[in-house]
């Protein structure tokens, strides 16, 4: 069994929203207080306030005059957003993410109701404190006798509604298959495999620049905290809605194609977050949502069955020649395609780095060698990587 998340649109009733966006508010107003009061803890104190303090916290604040109106809206959300933040600070002191970050109004919010605080009755969705139904888009059942364990109700800045059911399901592995491939993620194609086929990038973003530039044009003139400053953010975040709904919508179907198509699939390990540092290139990069791209691909190879393999960043798939192994030192960007100075063969980098990069890939699947030509062993913890600058320890 897997846990699936099936997300619809949703059009509440007047009175639903109004309900809806004082949860979100308090929900919000709580995280924020708590977030802030575990810093002072730790500047002024050096105390360390985790999810129980907070949780006391909130039976406090609730009991105060000031903030009597979170009794009014249904304590489940109030209590998992302190969980959230309690995971937030475990990321932080992990080292995978940064210190969390107080949340913002205009940046709409989200809401998560357990099992005790919502019914899911003859496929309607009934949430705490709401009398009727919500008004679902069902634009796809759920498996039937499945009821969802935990319902997030989201509103994005551009004012869309969404629910997210998260549902206990079994998931049928696809039939195997003979087929394997190599893929090289670039920024003019946003993936060359390694049969010759080259997935042209669709460039969301540089498509509807002009549009997002006109309507931000528009909300600079406005005044702050007039109405129409108001209607003209609304206009902002509905353009970047569209440019986000293109890239997942392309990347869902891309990546659902490779999955059927493929019973191996070897891709690099590229460090994206380190890429993206360069001026030059991080508009493009973010463009193209590379780190999307792989995560959907561990997922769904995970739930059907299929085998992903990530080769070593460091490899030089684009630098050696498929035919002979022969390494060039030097090769820069804007050379697309190569011949070999030992062997005399016709390269198109791209081609070539996704042939070498299903070749390194089934290496590793194999016999778990090293895919780098410099070393005989595997590097050691704590080694600098050969050709390249020492990685920050996680």
């Amino acid at each position: 069994m897997t846990l699936r998340a099936f997300s619809y649109r949703f059009y509440p009733t007047p009175e639903q929203e109004s309900l809806l966006r004082r949860t979100l508010g308090c929900t919000r107003l709580v995280y924020n207080r708590a977030l802030a009061a575990r810093t002072q803890a730790w500047y002024t104190e050096l105390k360390r306030v985790g999810y129980a303090e907070t949780s006391s916290m909130l039976t406090e604040w609730k009991k105060t005059e000031e903030l009597d109106f979170l009794n009014e809206v249904s304590c489940v959300p109030l209590q998992q957003c302190l969980r959230h933040l309690q995971t937030a600070y475990t990321k932080f002191f992990d080292g995978r993410a940064k210190y969390p970050n107080f949340k913002k109004k205009r940046n709409g919010g989200s809401a998560e109701f357990t099992k005790s605080a919502f019914k899911f009755k003859d496929g309607q969705v009934y949430l705490a404190k709401c009398t009727q139904a919500l008004p679902i888009r069902w634009s796809r059942m759920l498996p039937m006798d499945r009821v969802p364990s935990t319902i997030t109700v989201k509103l994005a800045p551009s004012g869309r509604w969404s629910v997210c059911l998260l549902v206990d399901v079994e998931i049928k592995t696809l039939p195997k298959s003979d087929s394997q491939v190599g893929i090289d993620l670039g920024i003019a194609s946003l993936l060359t495999t390694s049969s010759g086929e080259k997935i042209v990038n669709p460039q969301g973003f540089k498509a509807k620049y002009r549009k997002l530039t006109r309507v931000q044009k528009s909300l600079s003139r406005k005044q702050k905290g007039s109405n129409n400053r108001h209607k003209a953010r609304l206009k902002v975040a509905r353009v970047h809605q569209e440019i986000a709904d293109a890239r997942k919508d392309n990347l869902h179907k891309l990546t659902t194609r490779l999955v059927r198509e493929n019973q191996t699939i070897a891709i690099e390990n590229l460090a994206v977050k380190n890429m993206i540092k360069n001026p030059k290139l991080a508009a493009s990069i973010s463009d193209a949502s590379w780190g999307e791209l792989v995560r959907q691909l561990e997922y769904k190879c995970d739930w059907y069955g299929r085998t992903l393999i990530k080769i070593d960043r460091w490899f030089p798939s684009s630098k050696r020649c498929g035919n002979c192994g022969h390494i060039v030192e030097k090769m820069s960007l804007n050379i697309r395609e190569w011949n070999c100075p030992k062997c005399g063969t016709h390269h198109d980098r791209d081609i070539n780095a996704a042939k070498n990069i299903l070749a390194a890939g089934l290496a590793v699947s194999v016999c778990g060698a090293t895919v780098r030509p410099e070393q005989s062993k595997s590097v050691k913890a704590g080694a600098k990587p050969p050709g390249g600058r020492k990685q920050k320890p996680k």
